[in-house]
């Protein structure tokens, strides 16, 4: 089976005047990255995996998945 890769863009504001934000915005951005990413990947994946597998039952054709 060929995959296509896609993707959705999020992007997160941050208070630069928050201490949290500032020591978030101090890691580089491969760290910044992956640990928005694995939030979204924790928080998102459970409330959308039933309409994955709805979306999936009837694929003939396609299957979508949620790329690690």
């Amino acid at each position: 089976m060929k995959t296509v890769k896609h993707s959705l863009n999020f992007v997160t504001e941050f208070d630069e005047t928050h201490p949290v934000a500032q020591r978030f915005l101090s890691l580089d951005e491969y760290s910044q990255i992956a640990m928005l990413e694995g939030m979204l990947k924790e928080l998102i994946l459970p409330a959308i995996q039933p309409k994955i597998d709805e979306i999936n039952a009837g694929g003939t054709y396609a299957i979508l998945k949620v790329a690690n």
